[in-house]
């Protein structure tokens, strides 16, 4: 694989966006390449738990929103011919159905987060069960600015409360490692020096437990979640995010909402 690299350290799966030169930009190759290495965990018995971290210095800056990027989406969604429906279906399978998938893999999953941690960053550690951000992590969701009301994975109410959910979406700004905690949408805020270690050792105590009680208790969870209403909250909000894609689509000849809002997202100093 070119943009993710996997090993195994005892009974600990590790996952590592390896493309630290982009920010850990994702494109589609590095989303199938994730894709299979969750499966590759997934369907490995002496795997017990699954740990996703970043080679550099920051986690993930994203969707790759540069202009050859969005090509290569455009080409990939058949954007000339199927237009918004082409946009809808990719999406539905990679960006809302991966991370749906990726949440309810029957195994305990880690975040470690480090830098910043932005838009399509926070589709990749929302979905794990446990983040684990050092002292430096950052979160934010800036695509206001590009005319889209978040990112497809809704994860900010639950995450953070309606109000602050807001308050990330109506302004772009990042939140901080200490106030992440405080919302409970972290578990642990370590030294950035500590990170690996301290989520590997998390990862490892973990794995001491039974699998199937692990998988149960995970299960529990996540259908109480459901229940409650965030599957419903996820495919109706994903609906909503399209209607963004749809009106950037309406006004500039068929571009992508990506590359409609680039000089925006510039211009707010959310690019790092």
């Amino acid at each position: 694989m070119e943009f993710i690299e996997y090993d195994v350290d005892e009974r600990v799966a590790i996952i590592s966006l390896n493309r630290p030169e982009a920010r850990n930009a994702q494109n589609p190759q590095l989303l199938r390449e994730l894709d299979q290495s969750f499966d590759r965990a997934a369907e490995d018995d002496d795997v017990r738990v699954i740990v996703l971290r970043a080679n550099g210095k920051h986690f993930s800056s994203g969707h790759d929103i540069s202009p050859e990027a969005a090509e290569v989406w455009a080409k990939e969604v058949d954007l000339e011919n199927k237009g918004l429906a082409g946009l809808y279906a990719w999406e539905r399978k990679h960006y809302l159905g991966w991370t749906r998938k990726w949440r309810d893999i029957p195994k305990p999953t880690i975040a470690a987060v480090q830098g910043a941690c932005i838009a399509g960053g926070l589709m990749l550690c929302w979905p794990c069960d446990l983040i684990v951000a050092a002292d430096d992590a950052k979160f934010s969701d800036p695509v206001a600015r590009m005319g889209i009301a978040g990112v497809e994975f809704h994860g900010h109410t639950w995450e953070l409360g309606a109000r602050k959910a807001k308050e990330l979406l109506f302004t772009g700004r990042y939140i901080g490692a200490e106030e992440a905690e405080k919302l409970g949408m972290v578990n642990r805020v370590v030294e950035r020096e500590q990170l690996d270690e301290e989520t590997l050792a998390l990862a490892k105590e973990i794995s001491g437990m039974h699998p199937f009680a692990l998988a149960q208790a995970k299960r529990a969870v996540n259908q109480t979640l459901d229940i409650m209403g965030f599957y419903t909250s996820l495919h109706s909000v994903f609906d909503i995010h399209q209607t963004g894609h749809g009106n950037a689509l309406s006004v500039s000849e068929g571009k992508l909402a990506i590359l409609v809002g680039l000089d925006e997202m510039k211009k707010g100093g959310k690019h790092v």
